[in-house]
């Protein structure tokens, strides 16, 4: 398979972007402490946030890197469908970028608001840049409902995928993942 994408199926570098951005977001997640900041800040989840936060970096630089490409590289052509399905695959692709940058974005700057460093693997405390301020706590709640909505939207977005290859028996799906045998 070919690093670049054809008129049928998405290169293999986008297919390891959208799989691996996938993993981190579904990991970062499931290991997020969650709460309020006592709970999140806490020396007993230091080890959990250090996790959490290092992912969601990745999963903020891994968006920039993906957009990139995507700048470089062949889109497929999307296969025959309703006009209504082609508008809410683009909507829901716009979302999921703009959530992929707002998850983490909003944690950034919701910890920096409320005094707090960000810390990543490898490059240590990343601030905080601002002084302690009243919107850290807001932004950590909006941080924690949009990555609610990013994990129901991806969901949604896999079943979506997931009826194109049972019932419309097209290729969406079969062009995203390695392996599959493509279909029309």
């Amino acid at each position: 398979m070919s690093l670049s994408g054809t008129t049928t199926r998405y290169g293999s570098l986008a297919q390891a972007f959208h799989w691996l951005t996938a993993l981190l977001v579904l990991i970062a997640f499931l290991v997020s402490a969650g709460g309020p900041p006592t709970r999140v800040y806490s020396a007993a989840n230091a080890s959990t946030l250090l996790f959490h936060e290092s992912l969601g970096f990745a999963v903020f630089w891994l968006l920039v890197i993906r957009l990139v490409w995507r700048l470089f590289d062949r889109i497929p052509d999307s296969p025959p469908m309703p006009a209504w399905m082609e508008v809410a695959s683009k909507i829901t692709h716009w979302a999921l970028n703009a959530l992929l940058f707002a998850v983490p974005a909003s944690a950034m700057l919701g910890a920096w608001f409320g005094g707090h460093p960000v810390t990543v693997y490898g490059f240590g405390a990343i601030g905080p840049f601002f002084g302690p301020w009243d919107a850290g706590a807001a932004l950590a709640d909006i941080h924690g409902t949009l990555g609610d909505i990013i994990l129901w939207l991806a969901g949604l977005h896999a079943a979506a995928a997931i009826f194109h290859h049972v019932f419309l028996r097209d290729r969406v799906l079969s062009q995203m993942l390695p392996g599959l045998p493509k279909v029309r």
